[in-house]
């Protein structure tokens, strides 16, 4: 399973990553919104890159943006994989990608906490990472059904809803075998 989810979750994480970009540069040419150097110096912060005034270095940014975004697709995947799959995993999921931004970004002075940005600044940035985390689960999700059902559905379907007496399949069960 781990194995599937590493490759499934970097190429669902990409994914999302391609999405999200799209979005936001749509977005960008309606609300004149410029770019976010964000990424870049932040990596710079993590790895003690020289930093710079400014624009940053788009490969450095882009290197940030899409790695991350991948990296967290492997997470996405192993949801996908356990049996946490559709639309209510995938806003879990948007959870997940907001707090480790605001990890990176806060840890590393980059950023401030959300509750003091501008309100238009906080909604763009939801919904950029909503747009991220519903792609990135939609291909998670279809990658991980082509296995069948994870070891989550499996126990549902054995017996649907939540029961104090109903203990974990056996494990021949639980993985399909």
């Amino acid at each position: 399973m781990i194995k599937r989810a590493l490759w499934q979750g970097l190429l669902a994480g990409t994914a999302g990553g391609v999405v999200m970009t799209l979005g936001e540069k749509i977005e960008q040419a309606v609300t004149g919104r410029p770019d976010s150097h964000v990424p870049a110096r932040v990596l710079q912060r993590l790895t003690g890159l020289p930093e710079r005034p400014g624009p940053q270095p788009l490969p450095i940014n882009w290197f940030m943006h899409y790695g991350q975004a991948a990296l967290l697709g492997v997470l996405r995947s192993v949801m996908a994989q356990a049996g946490l799959r559709g639309p209510v995993a995938s806003a879990k999921f948007a959870v997940v990608r907001l707090t480790n931004d605001q990890i990176l970004e806060n840890a590393t002075g980059v950023g401030a906490p959300p509750r003091t940005w501008p309100r238009k600044e906080l909604v763009v940035d939801l919904l950029h990472k909503a747009v991220y985390a519903f792609a990135t689960g939609a291909v998670a999700d279809a990658l991980a059904a082509r296995g069948g059902p994870g070891p989550g559905q499996r126990h549902a379907a054995a017996r649907p809803g939540r029961h104090a007496h109903v203990g974990p399949l056996p494990r021949r069960h639980a993985y399909g075998a």
